[in-house]
């Protein structure tokens, strides 16, 4: 009896150490099971059987044919060293030429007789005005005319074309797939068997050896089904146990003090919050207030208030005597948001300081660029609990940062930030600290679902009174240069209008302009393919001779020294620097509500949801705000379209979902799931809503019943598979 691989031995017994080398090397296979959730990427069919006739008709087309050998013969060519079989068929409908070259000529020379009949399958092609197939697959047949059966079952046959690297072609791992195929009878099915009855899914091995060897494009839906089924349920059980955990977690329950530090914040505010804001407001205090830890995630459109709702969640959070801490990805975030969560607390941020108010509370930053005497002040005041809000980049997360009593964690832009780094500074409560994330990246439902599936979501979607709409329009500076010319007319007319404008590069420029640089860019000059991207250090030095002489031109890129950088900021802020010209340093959190305008620099260089957050930082004043697109891209390219989608509307959600769908999964799931990114091989978070979305309803009904899955040992053991793969990469990346 041939050997059945286990489904966990390594593939060197079944297919020897080279080919394993090389699935190992180049696919990351190491097992049989693995092996066998490699599935083919697609389907090639051989075509209906066609008559020699109409081939005419279908150059390029893949054709399968039954027909009788007339001729065969061997030439050589190359003064001998070559050899090439040409072979003509006939059907009575017409004739045909068959080519086979080099080594490939004796199976087919000895096997393609005169007067023999075959099905012939390949892609038609003309050579020297004659249609021929070269080195066509085929199956010889008897004399029957019954073999006409055999011949359309031939012709139906679906091929699997595998995702392959260079050194194995998709027909050998089709080979090696065929070695470990028997196992799957072995696969342990994850799904209970209510579920997969209820939802009429068949059973895993079916799956497996329908993905693989289908019969009929029926088999393929089918297992493709069953299949994005296991990946969300084993997917969404992992976090709704992570929930369930959570959730048995004790928290110190944070309810605001009446006539507290919120109620005295509130009372001075200019303005009141969006309906929006109060409502999401509302879902944040009922989390605190609860004995175990809020996790919610708080998305909301660039510009919608969502630092409002999070300072006051912290303020409640210190109201009940407890500290809250916000982290932010980058040091110009920190300060900035430091700087506008002062300006908002005005007296209420001066506890315990000279002229602060008897309610208030110190807010303190905390950055690793800080001076060593600023630093111990404010290590000191969180160890005291003197400091009831800190502000923060990674240098909260180190080990001497010490807390009185941290009740909140508020995690801005979570997608810079991986699942333990959170989970780093939620360590350092005495009890599990509440967690609020925040985006500004309005994420797709099923992706929230996917990637912050631990997480309850609130979604803010209306922006507050008094903000203007952007106008955004695509400036093609290849075609019609002139354009160019009145985008800088407009930025000039705008500081005239007393506003300040950004202009934003992909690329900082300097250190990276080598000579070699420099033959590259002359070569490159006619196309914006190949030319380096624009850089800011460049493009401000000839604004600031050319259109926009005379007005006051600056740079903010992330090679500057911190206090430069917060130098560049303040004064841009008060009004004192009229254009900064930046990387994406500006991209998220920086608000400066008298700027108005933005042109981006070979804006085809970015991510759709990029723009729109870049595109975010004007018209947040009363004055409506521009965004300028300036690409130099062919009107008909990909890139183009693009642009003017970012360009036709300000719906976030919208244009994350173009952004994704012009993605690859991988990316959509980035560094922010640890281990989904190698556990999703079916399921595309866009198209399949539907399924993660039930997933869901099911996972946490099954894990609310049985949270240890005792019940459920094929489920336990899918779930270690993919917790494994997760700690892997955890491993990895500490």
């Amino acid at each position: 009896m041939e050997h059945v691989p286990a489904l966990d031995e390594d593939l060197k017994k079944t297919l020897g150490p080279a080919t394993a080398k090389v699935l190992a090397e180049q696919l990351g296979l190491h097992t049989a099971l693995d092996l066998l959730h490699h599935y083919p990427r697609r389907y090639a069919e051989r075509g209906e059987l066609t008559s020699l006739a109409e081939l005419a008709d279908q150059i390029d087309e893949h054709v399968t044919v039954v027909a009788q050998v007339a001729d065969a013969r061997v030439l050589t060519f190359n003064g001998g060293r070559g050899k090439r079989l040409e072979v003509t068929i006939t059907d009575g409908s017409g004739r045909l030429q068959l080519v086979f070259f080099g080594a490939g000529v004796h199976k087919p020379h000895k096997e393609l007789l005169p007067g023999s009949r075959a099905m012939f399958a390949g892609k038609v092609s003309r050579f020297n005005h004659k249609l021929q197939l070269a080195h066509p697959a085929y199956e010889p047949l008897g004399a029957d005319a019954s073999d006409r059966d055999a011949a359309t079952a031939f012709a139906n046959q679906l091929i699997p074309i595998y995702p392959a690297c260079a050194k194995l072609e998709s027909w050998k791992i089709a080979k090696c797939v065929d070695a470990v195929l028997p196992s799957a009878q072995e696969a342990v099915d994850p799904l209970p068997p209510a579920l997969r009855e209820g939802r009429g899914l068949v059973p895993l091995t079916e799956a497996l050896l329908k993905i693989h060897r289908p019969a009929t494009k029926a088999d393929i839906e089918d297992a493709r089904q069953r299949l994005k089924w296991d990946e969300a349920f084993v997917l969404q059980v992992a976090l709704a146990r992570r929930r369930h955990a959570d959730a048995q977690l004790p928290a110190v329950p944070r309810r605001p003090a009446p006539g507290g530090l919120l109620d005295a914040f509130d009372a001075k505010l200019p303005f009141t919050l969006t309906e929006g804001q109060q409502k999401v407001s509302k879902e944040i205090f009922d989390d605190l207030a609860t004995s175990h830890p809020m996790h919610r995630l708080l998305q909301g459109e660039v510009g919608s208030g969502k630092t409002m709702v999070a300072l006051r969640a912290m303020l409640a959070v210190v109201d009940s005597g407890g500290q809250a801490a916000m982290l932010a990805p980058t040091e110009v975030l920190a300060q900035q948001h430091h700087r506008s969560v002062v300006e908002m607390m005005g007296e209420l941020a001066e506890g315990g300081m000279l002229g602060g108010s008897d309610q208030g509370t110190k807010v303190v930053l905390l950055t690793g660029s800080m001076g060593m005497p600023a630093r111990r002040q404010a290590l000191l005041d969180l160890v005291t609990g003197e400091a009831g809000i800190v502000i923060g980049t990674h240098a909260l997360i180190e080990d001497k940062v010490q807390f009185h009593d941290l009740g909140l964690v508020v995690v801005d832009e979570q997608h810079r930030f991986g699942v333990e780094q959170r989970d780093a500074l939620r360590s350092k409560g005495k009890q599990p600290p509440h967690l609020l994330v925040m985006t500004a990246t309005p994420i797709p439902r099923t992706v929230a679902m996917t990637v912050f599936g631990d997480l309850e979501t609130s979604v803010l979607d209306q922006l507050p009174a008094g903000r203007s709409p952007i106008a955004t329009h695509v400036v093609p500076a290849k075609d019609k240069p002139h354009f160019l010319a009145r985008a800088w007319e407009r930025v000039r007319e705008e500081v005239e209008k007393g506003h300040q404008a950004y202009v934003v590069c992909p690329r900082i420029g300097d250190g990276e302009d080598d000579p070699k640089n420099a033959k590259k860019k002359a070569a490159a000059a006619d196309d914006p393919d190949k030319r380096p991207p624009l850089a800011v250090l460049e493009v401000a030095e000839q604004l600031a001779r050319g259109p926009l002489a005379g007005l006051s031109v600056e740079v903010l890129h992330g090679r500057m020294d911190p206090a430069d950088k917060d130098d560049v900021m303040r004064r841009f802020t008060a009004g004192e620097v009229k254009v900064l010209v930046a990387t994406t340093v500006i991209e998220v959190g920086v608000n400066v509500p008298n700027s108005t305008v933005m042109v981006i620099m070979d804006a085809d260089r970015f991510g759709v949801s990029q723009l729109h957050q870049l595109r975010g930082r004007v018209g947040r004043g009363s004055a409506p705000g521009l965004c300028l697109l300036v690409s130099e891209m062919h009107e008909a390219s990909p890139a183009r379209a693009r642009l003017a989608a970012v360009a036709a509307t300000l719906d976030g959600f919208e244009l994350s979902r173009i952004d994704l769908e012009q993605r690859r999964e991988g990316d959509v799931l980035g560094q922010a799931q640890s281990g989904v990114r190698s556990s999703l091989r079916m399921l595309a978070v866009i198209e399949d809503e539907e399924v993660i979305a039930q997933a869901r309803e099911e996972a946490t009904r099954v894990v609310a019943e049985d949270p240890a899955l005792e019940r459920l040992p094929g489920l336990r053991t899918a779930l270690d598979a993919l917790l494994d793969t997760e700690r892997e990469q955890y491993l990895e990346k500490g």
